[in-house]
């Protein structure tokens, strides 16, 4: 199966670690978060990994070269100016009819699998893994009617939303509605294909997610990984 990892950002929320270094090559303990990942691509049978590349790509270049010393076949593809989070995929040749994307900084135990069997079973264009987090509002929040009259109050409430993991499958036909050679972002994407009545699904995931773009999710990863080490490397649940 094949993995489009997107590669090419600049990482500014983990300034000033990423001005030196992209952030797919943060590391978590002993080695880099994206090593990690295609670890678990590779057990989870996606050896076919294209990197989605710009911002310092010479280094992810020379680190993964072919991908040969992990298992897998990588080829590039370079953005040569800024083309949002699924714009540098029109850039692409010869995707498969269903191929996994996703951002090179995710540390989690989902297996991919799970989510390629969930998209095909779904019969969708573009399928998104989703992960429920909890919000603290640190702040008493208030409810007013229309005659100003205070109705509800609540002292520091936890919120839940469901968001995106950076984890997503696409059909090929959903390529079709991505301009080429502009910038494009994935709210972009999803909104235009519910606006086409194209279908989109969610896969709801509850285990354990860090987005390691995140600086508090980086500090986070970097803490539990030793204990979660043998599960994230052992093909994922």
């Amino acid at each position: 199966m094949q993995a489009v990892i997107l590669a090419g950002g600049k990482g500014t929320r983990l300034r000033p670690y990423t001005t030196i270094l992209p952030k797919p090559l943060m590391p978590i303990n002993d080695m880099p978060i994206l090593e990690l990942v295609i670890r678990q691509l590779k057990e989870n049978g996606f050896d076919d990994i294209i990197m989605a590349v710009g911002y310092l790509a010479e280094l992810l270049e020379a680190y993964f070269g072919d991908g040969s010393k992990l298992g897998v076949r990588i080829r590039y593809s370079r953005e040569t100016f800024p083309m949002g989070t699924i714009g540098p995929l029109t850039l692409i040749d010869g995707l498969d009819e269903n191929f996994l994307a996703m951002n090179g900084d995710i540390l989690t135990n989902l297996k991919y699998k799970n989510l390629m069997d969930f998209h095909l079973q779904q019969q969708a264009a573009f399928s998104i893994a989703m992960y429920d987090k909890d919000v603290k509002i640190d702040l008493g929040t208030l409810k007013a009617n229309e005659n100003h009259e205070i109705y509800e109050y609540v002292e520091k409430p936890t919120l839940t939303y469901q968001v995106s993991m950076g984890i997503y499958i696409l059909n090929r036909k959903a390529l079709d509605y991505i301009p080429r050679n502009a910038y494009f972002d994935i709210p972009s994407l999803v909104h235009r294909l519910i606006q086409e009545k194209i279908r989109v699904s969610g896969f709801r995931f509850r285990d354990y997610w860090r987005d390691i773009g995140r600086k508090e999710d980086y500090e986070l990863a970097l803490d539990e990984y030793e204990t979660l080490k043998s599960e994230l490397l052992s093909g994922s649940i």
